[in-house]
């Protein structure tokens, strides 16, 4: 099956669609998207404008960053109380 990325605009026109008393059923054939993935969207999108969508997005990507430098720093810290643990 052919997979489709919806640009941030799109997902909110489809929530939009489906604000103004759309059929969900209707609204995922005309779009291609199954009901889980209307669903989904609407979970963690609904009530939001392109502003906060954009804005958790940078949240999300920056938290990504934090725990992946958080989990390198830590194995150093382990390495390092390791190595001084050890006996000469």
């Amino acid at each position: 099956m052919k997979t489709f990325r919806f640009t941030d605009s799109q997902i909110i026109a489809i929530l939009k669609q489906a604000e103004a008393d759309s059929p969900v059923p209707e609204l995922c054939r005309e779009h291609g998207i199954s009901n889980a993935t209307f669903y989904k969207w609407r979970a963690k999108y609904g009530g939001m404008d392109a502003s906060l969508m954009a804005r958790m997005k940078e949240l999300e990507d920056e938290n990504r960053r934090l725990k992946k430098m958080y989990a390198e720093e830590r194995l150093k810290a382990e390495i390092v109380a390791e190595a001084l643990t050890k006996k000469w």
